[in-house]
């Protein structure tokens, strides 16, 4: 028996086609969380242990997600081993740049000898997560799924194929494409505040630049799926 990751691979072939197109020095950066919260009976807690990151293409993607898949009781916990359903997996919707990350690097080579840490590879990896090399969605994290997000209220304050909606175990996650909602406020409200716009009309937790949970892969027992997809851009 494995452990399983990828829940619907077909969903989770389209999420990967769906996402931006790399540039040659571009990657995306993946995790691999055991999230206490999903395996206690619903019991709130934010502990979590991060068991595995790596960096890939899209052409790997898949490949690198599979590999994950090892024999039950391997992946572990400093209690022991990590259960199935407290795994989930996350992924940076915009690209990181290793260009960046490279320089990153070099400018804590030298603190990494003078404190005699030497753990590099993980320091690289958490260079690679620092260096966004551009934004192609701006994330809203809205941790209530009281009700569906009010499509035809998108539609209109930031334009109909300008945004995603992922549902996760816990909400949604509202994905905006920012210069393409920015051009459509410009040209129909003569501003640029839909940020401010989606900040007051959803009870968001939090936004920006983050991680959200793999269309077809487990959550906590949960499968992430699209509500809405927007059509690829990028």
């Amino acid at each position: 028996m494995n452990y399983q990751i990828v829940a619907e691979e077909e969903k989770l072939k389209a999420f990967i086609e769906w996402l931006p197109d790399l540039q040659a020095d571009e990657k995306y950066y993946v995790c691999l969380f055991s999230r206490k919260k999903y395996s206690n009976g619903g019991e709130q807690s934010n502990e979590e242990a991060q068991l595995k990151r790596f960096v890939s293409n899209k052409e790997r993607l898949l490949d690198k997600i599979r590999q994950l898949e090892i024999p039950l009781g391997y992946w572990k916990l400093k209690s022991g081993e990590a259960p199935q359903n407290s795994l989930a997996l996350y992924i940076s919707l915009n690209p990181r740049s290793l260009r960046k990350a490279t320089r990153m690097m070099g400018r804590h080579c030298w603190d990494l000898m003078q404190s005699e840490k030497f753990n590099i590879h993980a320091e690289a990896l958490s260079c690679i997560q620092k260096s966004k090399a551009r934004t192609c969605y701006i994330d809203f994290d809205i941790d209530d799924k009281s009700a569906p997000l009010d499509e035809k209220w998108l539609d209109a304050e930031v334009g109909v194929d300008n945004y995603s909606i992922v549902e996760t175990r816990g909400g949604y996650h509202l994905l905006i494409d920012p210069e393409k909602a920015t051009g459509f406020r410009k040209k129909n409200y003569s501003d640029k505040k839909w940020y401010q716009a989606v900040q007051k009309k959803f009870p968001i937790d939090k936004s920006g630049d983050q991680l959200i949970p793999v269309v077809g892969t487990f959550q906590g027992g949960f499968v992430p799926k699209f509500v809405k997809r927007q059509t690829k851009n990028f």
